[in-house]
């Protein structure tokens, strides 16, 4: 039985009511961004006192971090889908473009500007750690390992990022380099800084995502 068929009707309408909180504060987001995020704000606009809404969210954090848990368990949701039955990295990276472009302002929130004052609590953590194992799967799992280099030496003493993945340090480092280089792509265009310049950002995103793939990503090996 869904959990709104046994809730109480007080129950299902401060339901109503914190959805409606968020979807004016992701417009309000989309407008002027996280940082400009005001409860009175929305409070005004949904014909409710400002300690009226403080009943439904303590603070603008609160409000945040709800925001962003829904962010971090959509895209995860997505990654997860997309490697389903069979883990692919080119998979993962075209939805998680997708995922981005379907709501730039979704994407910014988490992979964007930090929100000044604001800090995530733990169990938000835990989720984007989610994003991460699907990755490392679907590296683990197609890509082959390569030339050992400095930095898989190094990321075998520091992998506290992976959250206890078993993956080998090469498959640390292709990982951490698929996801560095293609949310470096997808930022710069989310936040504009193609506009102007001509060319076709899905292209260049489909030219990084063809070089992790078919170099696997690393540098040569250093010679000493």
């Amino acid at each position: 039985m869904a959990e709104t068929d046994t809730a109480t009707p007080r129950e299902r309408y401060r339901t109503q009511v914190r959805a409606e909180i968020k979807e004016h504060a992701r417009e309000q987001i989309a407008t002027a961004g996280a940082s400009a995020l005001s409860l009175n704000a929305i409070a005004k606009r949904m014909g409710l006192s400002g300690p009226a809404l403080y009943r439904y969210y303590a603070g603008r954090d609160d409000l945040i971090t709800e925001l962003v848990e829904d962010a971090y368990r959509s895209l995860a949701d997505t990654l997860h889908a997309a490697a389903t039955p069979d883990p692919d990295p080119r998979a993962l990276a075209h939805a998680l473009r997708g995922w981005a472009l379907d709501d730039p302002q979704r994407y910014l929130l988490i992979y964007g500007t930090p929100v000044p004052g604001y800090h995530a609590p733990d169990h938000v953590t835990v989720i984007a750690n989610e994003l991460m194992t699907t990755l490392l799967d679907a590296c683990s799992a197609t890509l082959p390992d390569g030339a050992v280099t400095p930095l898989d030496t190094h990321l075998e003493k520091h992998r506290r990022w992976a959250a206890d993945h078993p993956a080998s340090p090469a498959v640390l480092h292709r990982a951490l380099t698929f996801w560095t280089r293609l949310h470096g792509v997808l930022s710069l265009e989310l936040a504009g800084h193609f506009t102007g310049m001509g060319f076709d950002p899905a292209l260049l995103f489909a030219a990084e995502l063809d070089d992790l793939l078919t170099g696997t990503g690393n540098p040569p090996t250093h010679q000493q």
